[in-house]
């Protein structure tokens, strides 16, 4: 009754919300401006603003403390400038402080300047707050730069610009040049840009200042950009990159992996070589693609606690060919990684007007399947060839509505996996979202119990999990209602999986589950507090399976504050958590969290992460235990170019009545980087899991002259310990 219910109440919400965007059309405050001027000449960047062509541009300032403040009066002058020609967008900052002493920078590879003193532009070149570039630098001249959505700041985005920064007595200064072929903006004679300004000082609090004032009664900050004006007859230009790569490498491991005392062999020097094309006539139009790719990444993934874990893990991209258009594939229903060792792809992305485009197809020479499940999910590697096809569109109307859709293929020889359905996210009363997604799903298993075998059953539908060449449907529907203001905010949420639903292109595990989650915060601002801000609240969930049989629920109050110090502080108790899991009815499995981030000086940043309390132990005979899962680092700067990581992540669970210890173990990793300049560093990472009892060195020399364009030279050695009997660690 209550499912009839919702559905009916969301028909209804959607012809609301309809109806609800004629009377809002149209509707929009004055906004600043900042007018820019045309130059006739390159300006050569050297961070001090030096060049009397600065002179003719038009000047604002960050005149509003938007945090921790509250558009208060900015404690520190900040001014920028504006210019440009037919290649270059070129801005300038003049950053005063009245103690330069306190102004914390590192040099630092790319991106990893978020910490320090900065400022950034923000450039919505649609105006229509969907996306967004973000340009920032230190005032060592470091770049950061992400890719701003509604919901999201994606920092794996790089482009090429340039940008120069310098340190004086009253303060710093800042030098960006940005070519306009690295952007993409719509093909008009006048454009009309929404920016955004901010400048981040890290003292005692986490002080940002803008240039426009910053409404915490509305959510986000693209919509509340300025405009930039004056920008006429730009164009990108034509482009065509050429990517090569070239690798060498040399490996060796025992002769017998399960004898320590075995050979150990070296395989003759290998050479791997490949390279991609891009083409891009147009700033909204490019395709490109690639052969025999180096997806090999430069490190290995950070080991992961995966004890008493039922669901596959998650492991971001770092492969650069699949970050790009990632703004558009912002779904867990899509995985790049699922595309694990591609002979070849391909790509086009574009847009036109308000539609925003994409295609992705790959050849796939290692398919690896994620099987879902109720309780549980299967990883399967495989030498599986398969095409993978990934194609998305998507309608911008509106300030930060929208409509798309998006479908998805996965073939082999005797089976496949197709997806298809639409997502939407629609603003209402300027702090309100109604978004969702829905899909549908068709599955032909592979006939071939040697790569999955198993009971497991999906739901009562009458399919196993097993590779034994069934067909399938399945359907999911996910649905949010949001709701964010300066002093309060609320979520609900409703999924709705169906046991049979699968996507060999994502990392889908869970399935099987109808769930409604509902969360109230309340926000808090103390005056002359050492808590800068608080936010206490609760968060509820139910979930059933499909025979309508309750799985799990939870009650979790929490609290979370930002104290002086940049100290972050959260806390939070599973106050009621029960649970069925295969078979056995969990209650009262109660435990407390706490997570605590802190950066009091440039020097050191501390955090500690700990849950104490019951634990399921998830095994064939699932158990009611006692443990605890924590970790902390510690990341030390004794000078500017010098970073050292420690971190060390434990996980414990025994028998909550005997006593009977059930695992027991922890991970140590140490990383060491010395950066020489901008462009160049040494890293050395160790690391030791107990769990696996292996060790692992990677040390790294690293050139990279810009984004694209980088010389590594590195060694991955890998040791185990074969235990008292050999009384030796081997390599491998």
């Amino acid at each position: 009754m209550f499912e009839k219910r919702f559905i009916i109440n969301s028909k209804l919400l959607i012809i609301f919300l309809f109806t609800h965007s004629l009377l809002l059309a149209g509707s929009d405050g004055a906004k600043p401006e900042f007018h820019i001027t045309k130059i006739n000449q390159q300006i050569e960047l050297n961070g001090l603003l030096d060049e009397s062509i600065w002179n003719r541009a038009y000047v604002i300032e960050l005149k509003y403390e938007i945090q921790p403040g509250d558009n208060s009066d900015a404690p520190q002058k900040t001014y920028v400038r504006a210019l440009y020609n037919d290649e270059y967008l070129y801005f300038g900052f003049q950053c005063l402080d009245s103690n330069p002493s306190a102004i914390r920078a590192n040099i630092t590879d790319r991106d990893n300047i978020f910490l320090d003193d900065y400022v950034i532009i923000v450039i919505d070149t649609y105006g229509d707050h969907q996306k967004a570039y973000e340009f920032a630098v230190n005032p060592y001249g470091i770049q950061g730069d992400l890719l701003a959505t509604l919901n999201n700041e994606d920092s794996s985005v790089d482009l090429i610009w340039e940008a120069a920064a310098s340190i004086n007595g009253e303060g710093w200064t800042a030098e960006m040049a940005i070519p306009f072929s690295s952007i993409r903006f719509p093909d008009e004679n006048e454009q009309t840009w929404a920016v955004g300004v901010f400048r981040n000082l890290p003292r005692d609090s986490r002080i940002q200042t803008s240039w426009t004032v910053i409404d915490r009664n509305i959510p986000g900050f693209l919509i509340q950009s300025g405009l930039m004006k004056g920008l006429k007859n730009i164009q990108s230009g034509g482009s065509l990159e050429l990517l090569p790569y070239a690798i060498g490498q040399k490996s060796g491991s025992l002769s017998n992996d399960y004898d320590p005392a075995a050979d150990f062999k070296f395989s003759p020097i290998t050479g791997r070589f490949g390279g991609g094309i891009k083409y891009s006539p147009s700033p909204n139009f490019s395709v490109d693609g690639v052969i025999n790719p180096d997806f090999s990444q430069i490190e290995s993934d950070a080991d992961q606690i995966s004890v008493n874990t039922t669901f596959a893990l998650y492991y971001d991209e770092k492969r650069p060919f699949f970050l790009i258009g990632n703004e558009l594939l912002q779904t867990p229903m899509y995985y790049s990684r699922s595309i694990n060792n591609p002979l070849g792809a391909g790509r086009v992305i574009g847009k036109s007007g308000s539609l925003s485009y994409l295609y992705l197809g790959a050849y796939d020479r290692n398919t690896v399947f994620v099987i879902p499940g109720e309780e549980s999910s299967n990883t399967v590697p495989s030498s599986i060839k398969s095409y993978a096809n990934i194609g998305r569109v998507r309608y911008d109307f509106g300030d930060e509505d929208y409509i798309g859709s998006l479908v998805m293929t996965r073939n082999m020889t005797d089976g496949h996996n197709y997806l298809a359905g639409l997502d939407w996210n629609y603003k209402f009363w300027d702090n309100w979202y109604f978004s969702g997604e829905g899909f549908v799903s068709h599955t032909k298993e592979l006939n071939d119990s040697t790569l999955l075998e198993t009971d497991r059953e999906f739901g009562s539908t009458g399919h196993t999990a097993s590779f034994d060449g069934e067909s399938y449907y399945g359907a999911g529907l996910h649905l949010v209602l949001q709701h964010s203001q300066k002093h309060y905010s609320f979520g609900l949420v409703s999924n709705t999986f169906s046991p049979t639903y699968q996507t060999y292109n994502g990392l889908f595990s869970s399935t099987g589950y109808r769930q409604y989650y509902m969360s109230h915060y309340l926000i808090f601002y103390p005056e002359d507090s050492f808590i800068d801000q608080g936010q206490i609240g609760v968060d509820l969930n139910l979930e059933h399976n499909f025979d309508g049989i309750k799985k799990e629920f939870y009650i979790i109050p929490s609290m979370q504050l930002t104290l002086k110090g940049q100290t972050y502080l959260y806390m939070s108790y599973l106050l009621v958590n029960d649970e069925l899991f295969r078979g056995v009815d969990f209650r009262k499995v109660n435990r407390g969290s706490i997570s605590v981030t802190s950066r009091p000086i440039n020097e050191i940043s501390l955090s500690f992460n700990a849950s104490l309390g019951n634990f399921i132990y998830r095994s064939s005979s699932p158990t009611l235990g006692k443990g605890h899962n924590f970790s902390a680092s510690i990341t030390l700067r004794p000078t500017s170019q010098i970073n050292l990581s420690l971190s060390y992540s434990r996980a414990g669970l025994s028998d909550k009545k005997t006593d009977k210890l059930f695992y027991d173990g922890n991970i140590y990793r140490a990383v060491a980087i010395y950066q020489f300049s901008p462009e160049i560093f040494l890293r050395t990472i160790l690391q030791y899991n107990s769990f696996g009892q292996s060790f692992q060195v990677y040390p790294l020399f690293s050139y990279k002259l810009n984004a694209f364009t980088t010389f590594y030279a590195g060694v991955t050695s890998n040791y185990y310990n074969y235990g008292d009997e050999y009384g030796v660690m081997n390599t491998d």
